[in-house]
């Protein structure tokens, strides 16, 4: 959600800004704006809707600076406008902000009654007050940003110019990412690495709390004390930041395709003949787990099905009760917790506010042995945990996860494996399961070239209303997550339920209208799904089905879809792909915005 770039150089600084924003849309917004030093003054030019309006509008043939800051809005306090677009001023103060200020109504009360007039509904615009009445009290720019953020409750990462002092920006981050990219006789301050690759491959990850200090030529971090400390500067990967289609219509299409790469550097250098590596978790982590009792996962959105699908796992091949929990839900439900228990949060972006805030009330009401699995080195989830296991999927643009949830799966799958060497458990079943994982790449291979059998099964969806999916045992998560990549970028509604739940309410939906897409396992509940897919057909519903069973046939009258057949237990993984590709195309039909989905954002970094 929102995106922040700014900076300062010897260089014209506009088109950096631009490629920047450009390169943080997928994250989701709804208007953008720049403030830029220009003739000693500070200009701003913002707009509702997309970046590439707001360039026309900057005139970046005729207009050079070098200094400022950028920003993609995702409205949360105020409709999209054009007013109430990032930056916002007051007088010689300029502000951009993600988060969301949570005593903004009492400090909008203070300020009013010491006569501030107002010009937007945002939370963002009590900053820029603030910290203009401190300078008018005679403090330098600094110190009044200091005594601003002593005043705020909330998530913010925030970027700051001040008219006065042309040479500065000042980044700071609390509860909401902000990273601090450096050049040379440039630096800059952005939401994530993304927007900064084409510039800089030398970041610092800011923590919480902490303040940057940057000029042209040199960059200093201050912790909330206003005192300097050490960071440690972190050499990335620029290639791997590219936003390159490579012939594919859509960030969405390019990642489906890109899954078989994903998982093969997933698990790249993590297995032996028979099992995991040792030590592919960190070291000690081994030893810290083999005496759990209970494993805690949290987890949001397409993330939650991967810790579902863990649970079943867990539960058949190590006998130890694991829990899956909303981050959003962890944290207020007063979980009983346990000794010798191992809490795992998976995450993207590493930055999804609500699992962030769970991993703290754990840590801090608990202590937990702390995994993260994460997309994304040295994020805020990976940075506060004990352990971390890096997916390697490479960047996710579209809005709608796709490979992050394989290789989500594909890395709890080395837990489970480690986890089940660690406790003694089946190496007969290890071995078989290393060697299936091993294959899981030539088998979405070959899911991935059925593409007219998906295109014809989009078309009969595309015009309808709801879509219904239905699974069982393994395969409910996973019919969960087809539902939820259908409604996200199709905007067609669909919900999934448990097979055996049909008879429960939703049979009562069920007509020559709805269709409904069931997973068919190769498994003990293979004769159930299949009664329930007959309850549907009995009251006229259209079924897809997808399994490893049968041929693959569609006609107007429904039909199945089949994948390669692997283990019961990672055959989810490859069924997960058709449905990807339904929704993908179902989306392209009805004429969405594939890869930015109205209302959505890629890195939802406020709770």
């Amino acid at each position: 959600m929102c995106g922040i770039v700014g900076g300062t150089s010897e260089r014209n600084i506009l088109p950096i800004l631009v490629e920047g924003l450009r390169r943080l849309e997928y994250r989701g917004y709804d208007s953008a704006g720049v403030a830029f030093k220009k003739n000693g003054t500070i200009s701003i030019t913002k707009n509702k809707g997309r970046v590439e309006q707001l360039a026309k509008k900057l005139n970046l043939k005729e207009n050079q600076s070098n200094l400022g800051i950028a920003h993609t809005r995702w409205a949360t306090h105020g409709i999209p406008s054009e007013k109430n677009a990032h930056p916002h001023a007051s007088k010689n103060i300029f502000v951009v902000h993600n988060g969301i200020i949570e005593n903004h109504n009492e400090l909008k009360a203070q300020l009013k009654a010491e006569g501030i007039r107002f010009s937007t509904q945002t939370d963002t615009e009590v900053i820029a007050h603030l910290i203009k009445i401190y300078t008018e009290k005679g403090q330098s720019f600094e110190k009044a940003v200091f005594n601003t953020i002593k005043k705020l409750k909330g998530a913010y990462a925030l970027g700051i110019l001040d008219k006065n002092d042309p040479e500065q920006v000042i980044g700071v981050r609390n509860q909401s990412p902000l990273v601090l990219g450096k050049g040379f006789q440039e630096n800059f301050i952005a939401s994530d690495v993304m927007a900064l690759s084409p510039v800089t491959n030398k970041f610092v990850y800011l923590d919480d709390g902490q303040v940057a200090l940057l000029n042209h030529h040199k960059t200093v971090v201050k912790n909330a004390s206003n005192q300097t400390v050490r960071v440690k500067t972190h050499e990335v990967d620029s290639n791997a930041y590219t936003t390159d289609l490579q012939g594919h219509n859509h960030f969405m299409e390019k990642e489906i395709f890109e899954q078989p790469a994903a998982v093969k550097d997933s698990i790249e250098g993590r297995l032996t003949k028979n099992e995991t590596q040792e030590g592919i978790f960190g070291a000690g982590f081994e030893n810290a787990v083999k005496d759990i009792t209970n494993i805690q996962i949290v987890a949001c959105g397409t993330s939650f099905h991967s810790a579902r699908i863990f649970e079943f796992w867990s539960h058949k091949f190590l006998g130890i009760n694991c829990r899956v929990d909303y981050g959003s839900e962890y944290q207020y439900q007063e979980p009983v917790k346990t000794d010798k228990t191992l809490l795992v949060t998976i995450s993207q972006s590493g930055e999804t506010a609500d699992t962030l805030s769970s991993l703290k009330f754990a840590k801090k009401t608990g202590n937990p042995i702390s995994l993260a699995i994460c997309n994304v080195a040295n994020s805020s989830i990976c940075r506060e945990s004990d352990f971390t296991l890096l997916t390697n999927a490479g960047p996710e643009i579209g809005v709608a996860s796709t490979k992050a949830f394989v290789t989500q799966l594909t890395a709890l799958n080395l837990l489970l494996l480690t986890l089940m060497r660690v406790h003694g458990c089946l190496p007969s079943a290890r071995k078989r399961i290393t060697k299936a994982l091993n294959e899981l790449p030539k088998h979405l291979e070959k899911t991935l070239k059925q593409t007219d059998v998906y295109k014809k099964v989009a078309k009969q969806l595309f015009k309808k209303n709801s879509t219904l999916f239905l699974g069982r045992g393994l395969y409910f998560p996973i019919a969960r997550e087809g539902a939820l990549k259908l409604k996200e970028i199709s905007y067609i509604h669909a919900e999934a339920y448990p097979g055996g739940e049909l008879k429960h309410g939703p049979l009562a939906l069920i007509d020559k209208d709805m269709p409904v897409i069931a997973l068919v396992p190769d498994n003990e509940h293979l004769d159930k799904i299949t009664s329930n897919i007959a309850e549907v057909a009995a009251r006229k519903g259209k079924v897809f089905t997808i399994g490893p069973l049968g041929k693959t046939k569609i006609t107007k009258e429904g039909g199945h879809i089949k994948i390669p057949k692997t283990l019961d237990l990672l055959n989810p993984i490859i069924s997960v792909v058709p449905m990807q590709l339904i929704a993908y195309y179902t989306a392209l039909f009805k004429g969405t915005d594939v890869d930015k989905p109205r209302n959505l954002a890629k890195s939802v970094t406020v709770e």
